[in-house]
C-alpha cells in the first residue's frame, strides 16, 4: 500500500516539470497591477501581480541592476515579460520575471489619487481644522478588529507608559466589503462615551488590505468626529485618505499609542524634580527673609530705640537755640527800624518839613517870575531893534506879522508861567492836606500795631515758652549744646528750667 504514495515533495516535483514542458508558460507576457513590492538589499524584487478577478505572486532577481532607472511602486500597471514556475518549497505557481515595464497607472492607485484631490480642494486636510491631542488622557477609544496584532500593541503600549488611562475598544472590520461602513459606525458610537482620544487604524498590508481606509466615508466621518482622532494605518510607508484627514498621523498602531499618552516615569520624576526645586526655593525664601528680618531687628530702631529718641531732642534743642536767636533777631531789627522811624523828622518836626517845601515852592515861584520877566524884556529888547531896523520901516506889513508872532509869543508864556504856578499850588495844597501832616500821631500808632503783631508771633515761637512745658535748655560757656558729640566727661553744663538755672557736670 505505501508504494501507492508519494510525497509532497514529488508531486511539486512533478507539476514542476509539467510547467516547464509547457512552451507557453516558459515565455509569457502578462499584464497587471502591482502589489506588496518589495525590493530586498539582496537585490532581488517581490511583487504580486492582479488585476479585478485574479492575482499572482511574483519575483524577478537581480532587479536592482536590471531595472537601474525604473522603479516598480504600489498601484502601478506594468507590463511583464517572464516565464511561470513552480515554487516547490511552498507549492505555488509564480511569474520569475525578466523585464518589467510601466503601463500606467493603476486602477487604486487613480482612485486614491482622485479622492485625495477632492477631499483637499474641499478643505479637509488643512491644518486649521486640525485639533489638539490632549497631554493627559483619561479615556482613549480604538477603532480597529478586536483580535489583530494592532489592538494588542496599543493596550499593552497605553498600560505601559500610561496605566492611569482607561482603553475602550471599538471592535470593527478593517478590511473586506463592508469594512468602511463598520468603521464609520463605530467612528460614531465612540462619541457617546466622553472620549479624550480616539485612535482609528490596524495593522500592516497590501493596499487592497487598507483599502477600507481609503474610502470617502471613512474620510468623512473622521473629519466630522468631534473627539481628536489619530490614525494608525499599516507600516511607516503606508499612507492613506485617513491619515490626511485625521488630526494626527501615526506611522504604526504602537506609535499611535506613544504619541496618545505620555511617559508615566517620565512624569513622575519630572514632578518630583519640580517638587525638589519648589522646596529648594521655599528653603531659600525663608533663608533669605530671616536673613532680612535679622538685619532689620539687629537695627538701633529696635535695639537701641532711646538713641533715636536723644537724637531727635537734640535736634529738638538745636532747632529751639537757633528759632530764639532768630525771634531775638528779628526784634531787635524791628525794634531798630521803629526807633529809626520815631526819629526821623516826619515825625519829630512835620513844621519843618511842611516850610521847607513851602520854601522851595516860593523859590521856585520866584525863579519862575524871574525867568518870565527876563524873557519878556528880552523879547521887547528885540521888539525894539526890530521896529529900528530898515525892514520894519519900509514894510508895515512885515511889521504887523512880526508884531502878531511877538504877540502870541507873550500869550504863550504868560500861558505857561500861569499854569506851572497852578500845579505847584496845588502840589503844596496836597502836601499840607496828606495825613501825615494833618495827623502824624496816626502812623505812629499803625507802625505800633504791626510791631506789636509781629512781636505777639515770635511770642508764639519763643523757645521760653517750650521751658514752661517742661523741657529744659542745657548750655555750656553760654553756647547752646545741640549734640551729645560736642560734650566730653568733665564739661561743666547750665541746664535752664522754667524757674531756674542748675548747673551740673558731666560724668
Amino acid at each position: 500500500m505505501d508504494e501507492k504514495y508519494i510525497t509532497v515533495s514529488k508531486l511539486t516535483d512533478y507539476i514542476g516539470e509539467l510547467f516547464k514542458c509547457d512552451l507557453n508558460l516558459r515565455h509569457v507576457f502578462i499584464k497587471g497591477e502591482l502589489s506588496n513590492v518589495k525590493l530586498y538589499p539582496s537585490g532581488h524584487l517581490y511583487y504580486t501581480l492582479k488585476d479585478e478577478d485574479s492575482q499572482i505572486k511574483g519575483v524577478m532577481f537581480g532587479a536592482r541592476y536590471k531595472l537601474k532607472k525604473f522603479r516598480p511602486k504600489q498601484g502601478m500597471k506594468v507590463l511583464i515579460e517572464g516565464k511561470i514556475e513552480v515554487y516547490n518549497k511552498y507549492g505555488n505557481y509564480q511569474l520569475y520575471a525578466d523585464k518589467i515595464s510601466e503601463d500606467g497607472v493603476g486602477d487604486l492607485h487613480r482612485r486614491f489619487e482622485e479622492l485625495k484631490k477632492k477631499l483637499n480642494k474641499e478643505g479637509l486636510f488643512d491644518k486649521s481644522h486640525k485639533k489638539k491631542i490632549p497631554n493627559f488622557p483619561k479615556r482613549i477609544g480604538v477603532v480597529t478588529a478586536s483580535s489583530g496584532a494592532a489592538i494588542r500593541d496599543i493596550i499593552t503600549t497605553i498600560k505601559r507608559r500610561w496605566p492611569l488611562c482607561e482603553v475602550i475598544l471599538f471592535p470593527s472590520l478593517v478590511q473586506g466589503d463592508n469594512a468602511a461602513e463598520n468603521i464609520v459606525y463605530q467612528i460614531k458610537r465612540s462619541e457617546k462615551f466622553d472620549l479624550d482620544t480616539l485612535i482609528v487604524g490596524r495593522g500592516g498590508g497590501s493596499i487592497e488590505d487598507l483599502w477600507s481606509f481609503n474610502e470617502e466615508i471613512v474620510a468623512r466621518a473622521i473629519y466630522e468626529c468631534n473627539t481628536p482622532v489619530i490614525s494608525a494605518v499599516g507600516h511607516e510607508i503606508d499612507y492613506t485618505i485617513a491619515d490626511f484627514v485625521a488630526d494626527l498621523r501615526a506611522p504604526t498602531p504602537t506609535a499611535a499609542a506613544e504619541i496618545a499618552v505620555p511617559p508615566y516615569e517620565e512624569i513622575k520624576n519630572a514632578l518630583n524634580q519640580l517638587n525638589q526645586r519648589a522646596n529648594l526655593a521655599i528653603d531659600k525664601k525663608i533663608s533669605e527673609n530671616k536673613s532680612r528680618l535679622n538685619n532689620i531687628v539687629s537695627k538701633k530702631i529696635f535695639t537701641h530705640p532711646h538713641e533715636i529718641y536723644a537724637t531727635k531732642e537734640m535736634l529738638l534743642d538745636s532747632l529751639i537755640g537757633r528759632l530764639n536767636y532768630s525771634a531775638s533777631s528779628l526784634i531787635k531789627d524791628n525794634q531798630n527800624r521803629l526807633e529809626l522811624a520815631k526819629s526821623s523828622k516826619v515825625f519829630k518836626n512835620p513844621q519843618e518839613l511842611f516850610d521847607s517845601q513851602c520854601f522851595a515852592l516860593d523859590n521856585l515861584i520866584n525863579r519862575l517870575n524871574y525867568s518870565s520877566n527876563s524873557l519878556i524884556k528880552d523879547n521887547q529888547n528885540r521888539l525894539s531893534l526890530i521896529r529900528n531896523s530898515n525892514v520894519f520901516k519900509n514894510s508895515e506889513k512885515l511889521f504887523d506879522s512880526k508884531n502878531i508872532d511877538l504877540n502870541n509869543l507873550i500869550n504863550r508864556l504868560e500861558y505857561s508861567a500861569n499854569r506851572l504856578i497852578g500845579v505847584n499850588e496845588n502840589r503844596l495844597d496836597l502836601v499840607k492836606n496828606s495825613p501825615i501832616f494833618r495827623n502824624p500821631q496816626k502812623i505812629i500808632d499803625k507802625q505800633k500795631e504791626q510791631y506789636l503783631l509781629q512781636f505777639s508771633k515770635l511770642e508764639i515761637l519763643n523757645p521760653l515758652n517750650t521751658l514752661k512745658r517742661g523741657y529744659t535748655l542745657a548750655k555750656s560757656e553760654g553756647k547752646v549744646i545741640s549734640s551729645s558729640k560736642n560734650l566730653k566727661s568733665g564739661d561743666e553744663l547750665e541746664v535752664e528750667f522754667k524757674d531756674g538755672n542748675v548747673n551740673t557736670k558731666v560724668i
